[in-house]
């Protein structure tokens, strides 16, 4: 029996989706400088400055001025950014073919289009109602809650566990990533003028690695949490920010300037894409 994937035409994208996917890089690039510009005010004690999860930056970004258009903007684009990863996920416009590889790295696309779901959804119910993250009850604690609801099965430590070294395991490869060769191949093969290329480089591999180490710390926590059965170990963003702050004021810095690094080389995607197919 064919696969979706065999059926559907491997051209590419129409000019509509590629739009989508411009203008969901600017968005999620809008979010992880929000969370990165926070994060290094908090570093520096400057007021203002706050260690943050993804949600959280969005209330940040409502408390602007025109704030709530400016969410709304994000949603719109967040939804564009699930559209894109669907669309590589079912018409493999990176070209990952119908291996256990490629169809497990489709997958990945898959499973991180639903994660911006939930973000996308969450901007536009703030920009539409003036929600806040308080009256919504925070990212951490419904992650607490899931994973609680985890391990009361049987089988849930070994879940949250297997959960915990994926999370793991994907940071690790955002760093294997920023240093393996194949990142510059997409940089160079990208309509960048040839000066830029480099520095584009330079701050993906930075953006990368800090991303990196953000996502290694929530598996650990994740981890931690199936080792001792204790859903309330179990944290996000920002409390890998707070990690990282307990290590002193400069390791948090030079996350979040990473983190940072990483939001500008999302928006420079929105203008000269990367990514296959764009």
């Amino acid at each position: 029996m064919a696969s979706i994937s065999s059926v559907l035409p491997h051209a590419s994208p129409s000019q509509g989706i590629r739009t989508l996917a411009r203008f969901g890089f600017a968005a999620k690039g809008a979010v992880y400088l929000t969370m990165g510009i926070l994060a290094l005010l908090a570093a520096t004690g400057m007021q203002g400055g706050k260690t943050t999860d993804k949600q959280q930056a969005v209330q940040a970004i409502q408390d602007l001025p025109m704030g709530r258009f400016l969410l709304g903007l994000i949603a719109l684009g967040l939804a564009g950014y699930v559209i894109w990863r669907f669309t590589q996920a079912l018409r493999d416009t990176e070209n990952k073919g119908h291996g256990a590889k490629g169809i497990a790295r489709r997958i990945g696309y898959a499973a991180s289009g639903l994660f911006y779901v939930a973000l996308a959804y969450y901007a536009g119910k703030s920009a539409w109602e003036n929600t806040s993250v308080s009256s919504a009850g925070g990212s951490g604690n419904t992650k607490q809650s899931m994973v609680q609801t985890l391990l009361e099965q049987s089988y849930g430590q070994w879940l949250v566990g297997a959960i915990g070294l994926f999370i793991i395991g994907t940071g690790i490869y955002q760093i294997w990533r920023a240093y393996s060769g194949k990142f510059a191949k997409h940089v160079n093969a990208s309509s960048l003028p040839t000066e830029q290329q480099q520095l584009v480089f330079r701050t993906g591999q930075i953006g990368y690695t800090a991303r990196g180490i953000v996502m290694a710390i929530i598996g650990y926590f994740f981890v931690q949490a199936a080792r001792h059965a204790n859903a309330s170990e179990v944290n996000d963003t920002e409390g890998a920010f707070d990690l990282l702050s307990s290590m002193g004021p400069g390791v948090l810095g030079i996350v979040a300037v990473g983190l940072m690094a990483y939001g500008i080389y999302q928006i420079v995607q929105a203008k000269y894409p990367v990514l296959n197919g764009v």
